[in-house]
């Protein structure tokens, strides 16, 4: 079963929460018989500091979330921080789990601006509990060990501009120059999906331009203007690549997919596609619409439901569904 990104993320805070736990743990039962003691606290954060891993800063809070001791850092103590009150701090908001240990949601630190995340764990003694030691971690210091999540083939309906849709009835579709030359600059970009080792392409109708990235050299984008789309000589440029095996969308299906794109684009004035794209490793096909609103959905599920077979995207005149 494909993982989301929310599957990922979870994965990562597990693996991530399974490695700190411990350690975090184990330097608390040395807080303990120093608490109150700024700099006998200071002390065993300096000691135990290297036994974190990926450790930013430590710290110590009492249970009013106020700063007991300095800030520790791979640097040392770093001044500034005694008696700071944390507690408007996202870390400090969120739910203690019962069983003394929370590793915050990610959020933007004060002072670097950066996406961090902070562990607390329970200080407690027999009197009960004392406070929380903190450790803020960099997510750039983190490592990633879960897999990167497949983006989900699931059609997806976005809103776009609320300005422009309420606009929507009050606009025309003016024929640009790639719509007069659509069956030409359709066929080149068919030949250079097919046959000329492009994987992704993006098709601006209203603006007449196309941007493209080939397999080799992926990451970067060309554009093709106006008179580019008019040209079928740009075809001698790239050079001839057998379409990929591990595509998803098959070699055959590239012109009826972007014939169905020409169909949303004439087949009404004043609900019209703007731009469309296809990823053939994706396998994905996303629109948008003279309403600002964007569809995204499997190149199987678009053909389906464009024309001829039927405007499925036009009936909700927002080009979305509510």
């Amino acid at each position: 079963m494909e993982s989301s990104w929310k599957d990922s993320i979870f994965r990562q805070r597990e693996e991530l929460a399974r490695m700190l736990h411990e350690p975090l743990a184990q330097l608390v039962k040395q807080c303990v018989p120093v608490w109150g003691d700024r700099d006998r606290l200071n002390e065993v954060l300096l000691a135990g500091f290297s036994g974190i891993p990926y450790c930013t800063y430590l710290y110590v809070l009492g249970t009013d979330a106020v700063q007991i001791s300095d800030n520790v850092g791979k640097a040392g103590l770093v001044p500034g921080h005694y008696q700071r009150n944390r507690a408007e701090r996202p870390y400090m908001k969120e739910t203690m789990p019962a069983w003394g240990f929370l590793l915050s949601d990610a959020y933007i630190s004060l002072e670097a601006q950066r996406p961090s995340l902070t562990a607390l764990q329970v200080v407690e003694s027999d009197a009960g509990v004392l406070g929380y030691l903190g450790a803020d971690f960099d997510l750039r210091s983190l490592p990633v060990t879960s897999t990167l999540y497949q983006e989900p083939g699931d059609w997806r309906q976005v809103k776009g501009d609320p300005a422009i849709r309420s606009t929507l009835f009050q606009q025309t579709r003016t024929e640009s120059p790639l719509d007069r030359n659509m069956q030409k600059a359709l066929s080149i970009l068919e030949e250079l999906l097919t046959e000329r080792g492009i994987f992704q392409c993006q098709i601006h109708f209203s603006s007449s331009q196309a941007i493209i990235w080939t397999i080799d050299d992926p990451l970067r984008y060309r554009i093709l203007d106006q008179e580019v789309l008019k040209d079928p000589n740009i075809c001698l440029v790239y050079p001839s690549r057998a379409y990929p095996a591990d595509a998803a969308i098959p070699r055959t299906e590239i012109a009826r997919i972007l014939d169905g794109m020409r169909a949303l684009r004439l087949v009404d004035t004043t609900i019209y596609l703007r731009t469309a794209s296809i990823n053939i490793f994706n396998g994905m096909v996303s629109l948008t619409f003279s309403c600002d609103g964007s569809h995204y959905m499997r190149y199987d599920e678009f053909l389906t439901k464009a024309p001829p077979s039927g405007p499925g995207y036009l009936r909700d005149p927002a080009g979305v569904r509510q």
